[in-house]
């Protein structure tokens, strides 16, 4: 097996961007989840709309759509990407105590969505806890990860165990 190196990182260890130029712009993919964690009686405060700061969801939604726009002032050595789509879903478990979260990015161009996917679930992640956060101060960010990704010279990645 071939050694792999960092990317990210030139020949005496200082960071940089990835020069992408040779590349070809490609169709890519790619899929993140994450999930908040919180009091069963705060999902259920959530099902029914009723946080005093108004629609967790929508917000979470605008919060992931437009934090994945915005990857590259986030993550320093991110590229710019015209993104094609951003879409996030929300699974409430007021049993489990849980918001789950998934973002899908895509995009044509010379690198991966990755990242966007990530920010996207992370930003959302985020505004949930800031909507909900006077009703339950316990809350956890978790599980943050990378699910599958397509396009692109390394191909398809997917996560083992995960649908």
């Amino acid at each position: 097996m071939a050694k792999r190196r960092l990317t990210h990182v030139d020949r005496s260890g200082r960071a940089r961007m990835v020069d992408v130029s040779g590349k070809a712009a490609t169709h890519r993919e790619a899929v993140a989840r994450g999930e908040v964690r919180m009091k069963p009686q705060t999902v259920r405060l959530i099902k029914g709309n009723r946080i005093a700061k108004g629609d967790v969801l929508a917000v979470a939604q605008v919060a992931g759509v437009a934090a994945a726009k915005r990857t590259d002032e986030w993550i320093p050595m991110a590229h710019t990407l015209p993104l094609t789509a951003v879409h996030l879903t929300f699974d409430l478990d007021d049993r489990g105590g849980a918001v789950r979260i998934e973002a899908a990015a895509a995009t044509v161009d010379r690198t991966g969505v990755e990242m966007e996917a990530l920010t996207a679930v992370s930003a959302a992640a985020l505004a949930i806890y800031d909507m909900c956060k006077a009703v339950d101060r316990e809350m956890t960010i978790e599980r943050v990860r990378l699910i599958r990704k397509s396009g692109g010279r390394s191909g398809t990645f997917r996560r083992a165990g995960e649908r």
